[in-house]
């Protein structure tokens, strides 16, 4: 059989015919937009690297030279300090602590250096400052409450917050609030600085004194001071009062449940008090007094004398403050 495969011609497409066709010239208009085109792109990118650099300049002068920057502005100086506190601190220490330069603007006052000087003082917990243009200072302040008071040895008083925050109190200078306080003793005033070391413990006897105070009033204000001696190796807090030598909590019971025990020593028994442990759970320790009413009579608590309260009793004591 034959092959006409073989003699078949090869086929050619339209791509294997040569075509000496020029490309159409661009026209004018062409190359007019092609030309403004590529201008604004150059334009933008000018724009672009020029607000660059001047933010770069900017801040590179606000840095090294910020009253170059207020003087430009032209902001008027500083003339209030307005003071927002919880405390008792007032506008007059507030403006000496700051100390500002005559003159200064907004603009040219640096409010972390400011803020470290009123946090100086141990009665400042918190501050916040802010600008208020154009020439207010917005001081913000929170402060530490006293929970008791310590005496150095070289007769010098001061106050103590609950996180253990010893200061000088500013604005308790007038009798009232701080004759109020019982005295801190046992412990040790850690120099630090110009200042001391906070008091380590601290939070369970500010709780003790708050309970007794909003809880037991009448028994708080017989209170004269406070010993934390063995608050750190026996968790135990000795207060005397006018009435009792030595009072004895456990920071490992219920305030309020160790002041209704006290409260009912006190009213329960008619011999003087010497010394009272409230912190044993039911069971009271009581010491009384040797008096010489109680020599007379012909019963005599013996000292050191143990009793357990009557679970009765504990149910119906008080519970606010108006009957303690």
């Amino acid at each position: 059989m034959r092959d006409t495969n073989l003699d078949a011609p090869h086929a050619r497409t339209w791509r294997e015919i040569s075509q000496p066709v020029r490309p159409r010239a661009m026209s004018r208009e062409g190359r007019k937009r092609f030309v403004l085109s590529g201008l604004k792109t150059a334009s933008l990118l000018v724009l672009v690297a020029a607000t660059v650099w001047g933010v770069v300049e900017v801040a590179g002068i606000w840095q090294a030279e910020p009253k170059r920057i207020a003087r430009a502005v032209g902001t008027a100086s500083v003339n209030r300090i307005e003071l927002r506190t919880d405390g008792l601190i007032d506008q007059a220490w507030v403006e000496r602590t700051l100390a500002l330069p005559k003159n200064i603007t907004l603009m040219e006052l640096e409010l972390p250096p400011l803020q470290r000087r009123l946090l100086a003082h141990g009665q400042v917990q918190s501050v916040v400052l802010s600008k208020t243009f154009p020439s207010t200072l917005t001081v913000k302040l929170t402060e530490r409450p006293p929970v008791a008071r310590l005496r150095t040895e070289v007769a010098r008083d001061f106050l103590v917050a609950r996180d253990g925050v010893v200061f000088t109190g500013i604005g308790y200078d007038s009798p009232g609030f701080v004759e109020t306080l019982p005295w801190l003793a046992g412990v040790n005033l850690v120099r630090v600085g110009d200042g001391f070391a906070p008091i380590e413990g601290m939070e369970p006897v500010a709780d003790l004194l708050e309970k007794a105070r909003t809880e037991a009033p009448a028994l708080y204000r017989t209170w004269s001071v406070v010993n934390l001696s063995r608050l750190k190796d026996d968790g135990e807090i000795e207060v005397r009062s006018s009435e009792v030598e030595k009072i004895t909590f456990s920071t490992g019971l219920d305030f309020f449940t160790q002041l209704a025990r006290l409260d009912y020593v006190r009213d329960a028994q008619k011999a003087p008090l010497k010394s009272v442990n409230v912190g044993l759970g039911p069971q009271v320790v009581v010491d009384y007094d040797a008096a010489p009413a109680l020599e007379r009579s012909s019963v005599r608590p013996a000292a050191g004398y143990r009793f357990v309260l009557p679970s009765s009793n504990l149910q119906n004591r008080p519970k606010s403050n108006r009957d303690l």
